[in-house]
């Protein structure tokens, strides 16, 4: 029987919340309009949305704890920039589902206020173990 500790329940469900949001994104980026401009966001949306479930799946593997900062900084970074374009989406009203669009912004905001924690969690760590 495998023993489940509540750091890897967490990690799981952080992982599953990213995987949940980059289908979002999916669903969000495919359902634009034809419009040029949506075009542009919908493939900039697409790659920064699904950029931090895959990188934070490499951040599991970090070869040290440089790896995972940098890591955990570009899904950070990634989560970023998907809002800003979430909120360029709802702005020009480009995105017919409002409700969907506005759980997309509410969990990208949470996202990114989970790993500016782990950020500095992580950062503030190395500095202490030295």
């Amino acid at each position: 029987m495998e023993v489940v500790n509540a750091k890897s329940v967490k990690t799981l469900n952080l992982e599953n919340r990213l995987i949940d949001f980059a289908v979002l994104i999916l669903e969000i980026s495919d359902n634009l309009p034809g419009k040029r401009s949506c075009n542009h966001l919908g493939d900039q949306l697409m790659r920064s949305g699904t950029s931090p479930a895959l990188n934070y799946g490499e951040a599991q593997f970090a070869e040290s704890r440089n790896d995972f900062i940098h890591k955990i900084k570009i899904c950070l970074k990634e989560l970023k920039e998907s809002k800003i374009c979430l909120t360029i989406i709802e702005r020009r009203e480009y995105f017919s589902d409002k409700e969907k669009l506005i759980l997309a912004i509410k969990e990208v905001t949470e996202l990114v206020n989970i790993f500016t924690k782990s950020a500095k969690t992580a950062s503030e760590n190395k500095i202490t173990k030295r």
